[in-house]
């Protein structure tokens, strides 16, 4: 069982660790996010974040590699970002995909009159390209949420979906 996990930092990021809030910036921008768990600390020494706990209980261990996790996400996030490409796919009617303020507005779905709507979280991009949706951004979980409610607003409900295949789906995670 690990009790220590160390996360290494890369050239061109800084993080900053204040009472339960870690702070990472790179050249992106930067991300904030509270990490705490009863017996668990998170040090920062030059070039690594050290994750550990006296503990020898499992929940400890398993929010270790969570805590890991979480850090190496922000890290690669305000370094490269994160890019999630996805298809709108249909068979008999066009599907139009048009960026509102902070929601996506999905046209002609199935023929249906009324939009379907999905949320874009604050800190995302989303360029509609033809038929192809680019979503991108530093936080990791945001990217993905607004992923998956753009493909969600197009789930098909009370048709047999092998052979109703139109929606809105994920082809690429970068």
């Amino acid at each position: 069982m690990e009790t220590k996990v160390e996360v290494s930092i890369r050239e061109g990021v800084t993080a900053t660790i204040a009472d339960n809030m870690v702070s990472v910036t790179g050249e992106k921008g930067s991300l904030n996010r509270e990490l705490w768990y009863p017996d668990i600390t998170i040090t920062k020494t030059d070039s690594m974040m050290v994750v550990e706990t006296q503990s020898t209980r499992k929940k400890q261990a398993a929010m270790i590699g969570t805590f890991a996790s979480h850090l190496r996400n922000m890290i690669k996030g305000v370094s490269e970002g994160y890019t999630y490409r996805m298809k709108v796919v249909f068979s008999h009617f066009p599907i139009q995909v048009k960026v509102e303020n902070d929601y996506v507005s999905i046209l002609n779905f199935l023929g249906e009159k009324k939009p379907r709507t999905a949320k874009i979280y604050d800190d995302v991009d989303v360029i509609v390209n033809g038929y192809e949706v680019e979503v991108s951004g530093i936080n990791k979980e945001h990217v993905g949420q607004t992923a998956a409610n753009i493909e969600q607003a197009t789930r098909i409900k009370g048709f047999d979906p092998r052979v109703f295949q139109d929606g809105i789906y994920i082809v690429e995670k970068s």
